[in-house]
């Protein structure tokens, strides 16, 4: 477009934004270099007179720096994982969409859609979760960001301290990140405090480094109170195997709310998030079971809309065709309850008997 028009304008309005939205990644950067060259030259290098204290403290201090880093550094730039290429609508079922007036003939195509995919949760209505941005019926614990434009799995947050949506890639990163963060300014608070009670009774020389002693005292406490309650919050989040949305809007389900939906057990959601080996627990690589479009279930009900497929053949996100369970998992069902997987099919007629109940009518209905 030509200059002054308004599509000129909107893409250096989108730009401007892109580049305002790295000010506080950018911030914490800063204070994080100032916080090392605080603590490593003023504090150990310069005020620090025992060799044995200096050595110890700049050796941990570097581990608690490093750890700090990598969990930040892939916390940022994880892209967040969007829903694979099934819960598209195809381009006749979009075709279909546009062409029919709101009403039953919608609803017939949404839940053609939707009737091969784990889908369980629903809107408040009732109605399948699709997103009329993206064109695409929403796994479960997808929800689509305003910010990034996109629908994410597993979406627990768009954070502006990373510049990024906090979701199923990069999850466990951000636990990581709060930790380590969290026991990096604890450190430097500990080791530090020696020397900021000398600031006050004037047992330090008047130099440079006892007003970046004071500093960093008060930067690392004032960081500590802060990350203590957040990370507090979001470890109480993962052993009840919620995120953020789900905790201001509990997760439909197709017979009803369940705020404990996905909970299986304080083992089982750690393992969720953390992965199967221990040793990768405590280290910034992805090691999260599934594939973030489907989720292990503690709902007894099973919903007659879903096809019966075999199960036991999770799939993966590296996977380009993608085998999903077809009904919700019971305990007796889900490889995260079980040490070796056991599935269980029951036909779609047994469950109709079962249930007793019709489909409810489904509309569509946005959500964010």
């Amino acid at each position: 477009p030509a200059a002054g028009a308004p599509g000129a304008w909107g893409g250096v309005r989108r730009r401007c934004q892109r580049l305002l939205y790295w000010v506080p990644v950018l911030f914490i950067s800063s204070i994080l270099c100032w916080s090392y060259y605080a603590y490593v030259t003023q504090l150990c290098l310069l005020t620090m007179t025992n060799i044995g204290e200096k050595v110890v403290c700049l050796v941990a201090y570097h581990v608690f720096f490093m750890l700090f880093v990598w969990s930040y550094w892939k916390t940022i730039f994880t892209l967040p994982m969007n829903p694979s290429k099934e819960f598209h609508l195809s381009y006749s079922d979009k075709e279909s969409l546009e062409r029919e007036p709101r009403g039953e003939s919608q609803q017939e195509v949404l839940r053609r859609a939707a009737k091969d995919l784990p889908i369980y949760t629903r809107t408040m209505s009732g109605a399948i979760r699709y997103c009329d941005r993206c064109h695409l019926v929403k796994p479960d614990r997808c929800h689509h960001c305003s910010v990034c434009d996109k629908c994410i799995l597993k979406m627990d947050h768009h954070c502006p301290w990373v510049n990024n949506c906090v979701g199923f890639s990069n999850y466990k990163f951000f636990l990581l990140f709060l930790a380590y963060s969290l026991l990096y300014c604890l450190f430097i608070a500990a080791t530090d405090l020696q020397y900021f009670i000398k600031f006050w009774t004037n047992g330090l020389p008047d130099t440079q480094a006892k007003f970046h002693i004071m500093f960093l005292f008060f930067a690392a406490a004032m960081f500590s109170v802060s990350l203590s309650s957040l990370f507090g919050y979001h470890c109480w989040l993962v052993s009840k195997n919620k995120s953020t949305l789900e905790v201001f809007r509990a997760p439909i389900f197709r017979h009803r709310t369940d705020k404990n939906g996905f909970s299986l057990g304080f083992s089982k959601n750690l393992r969720q998030v953390f992965g199967d080996e221990k040793k990768y627990w405590l280290l910034p690589v992805f090691s999260s079971l599934g594939d973030g479009c489907s989720f292990p279930t503690c709902l007894v009900n099973q919903d007659p809309e879903q096809a019966s497929t075999p199960g036991g053949l999770n799939s993966t996100s590296k996977n380009e065709n993608h085998l999903f369970p077809a009904k919700p998992l019971r305990d007796s069902q889900s490889h995260l309850l079980t040490d070796t997987p056991s599935w269980s099919e029951t036909t779609a007629k047994a469950e109709k008997g079962k249930v007793g109940m019709s489909n409810p009518a489904l509309t569509m209905e946005n959500e964010t």
